[in-house]
């Protein structure tokens, strides 16, 4: 396979000087996870000492070692060199007005712990990136019964890191779960917020044995010609292996 088509997804994305927000979107027909564990891989590169600070609601951290072990990245070691943080946030759970304590206060007390991660590794010495992730956002709603302005103020606390401490901020979210007025701004916003929104979605003809779905991917700080920035819009085919994602635009697959 060419380094062009290997890298179509890199080269959409482009490189960014400092922090920034990506947000992936997936729908049930088509998971968008290979996306996320891409940028798990890549901010976990050997010849960088940058830091994943990882919040995962939707499985335990043995999923995630299985499947970055096949990609080449061994997530243990990453751990055991205070590369990769993982917060299991499985059994999390933030208690109705009943409990002794609040939707919000759960939430809030996740920011903390998310916040101090931070500030450890922005005091070392030498230049990194901290970018924090999250598997998946619909689920931050679920931890939180459902308070849907709760989970938007834990996002909104958490895109201020990337003001403070350039941090970069991947989350995964599921398009189509959001049908009502009350959940739509757990799609808006984040799109609003983000400066990369990728989504992964079926193929428009339907079902092939070789293409797996379609990403489109929109960058809205892609630099131009003139030397500014515009929005630049992307739109290629996939086939997800065992421990590789081919990239292709439509027609090219062999």
């Amino acid at each position: 396979m060419d380094n062009s088509r290997a890298n179509l997804l890199e080269e959409a994305v482009g490189i960014s000087k400092g922090g920034r927000v990506v947000v992936v979107e997936d729908c049930v027909e088509t998971s968008g996870a290979f996306v996320l564990h891409h940028f798990l891989k890549r901010s976990l590169y050997p010849d960088t000492s940058d830091v994943v600070i990882f919040i995962a609601f939707a499985h335990p951290f043995s999923h995630y070692e299985r499947i970055l072990r096949k990609m080449g990245c061994n997530l243990t070691v990453h751990r055991k060199n205070h590369r990769f943080v993982f917060l299991d946030m499985l059994t999390l759970e933030c208690p109705d007005r009943n409990g002794k304590e609040t939707r919000q206060d759960g939430l809030l007390a996740l920011y903390g712990e998310i916040e101090k991660a931070v500030e450890i590794y922005s005091s070392l010495e030498g230049s990194r990136t901290i970018t924090i992730m999250i598997d998946d956002i619909s689920l931050i709603e679920v931890a939180a019964n459902g308070s849907s302005n709760h989970v938007l103020d834990f996002l909104h606390y958490c895109y201020t890191l990337k003001a403070k401490y350039g941090c970069s901020f991947v989350t995964l979210n599921h398009e189509d779960i959001y049908s009502s007025a009350n959940t739509l701004p757990l799609i808006l916003q984040p799109e609003y917020l983000a400066d990369v929104i990728i989504k992964a979605e079926p193929l428009a003809t339907g079902l092939a044995s070789d293409v797996h779905g379609q990403l489109t991917v929109l960058n809205k700080g892609s630099v131009c010609d003139l030397g500014g920035s515009s929005s630049k819009v992307c739109n290629f085919h996939f086939r997800v292996k065992e421990n590789i994602v081919d990239y292709f635009y439509p027609g090219t697959q062999t």
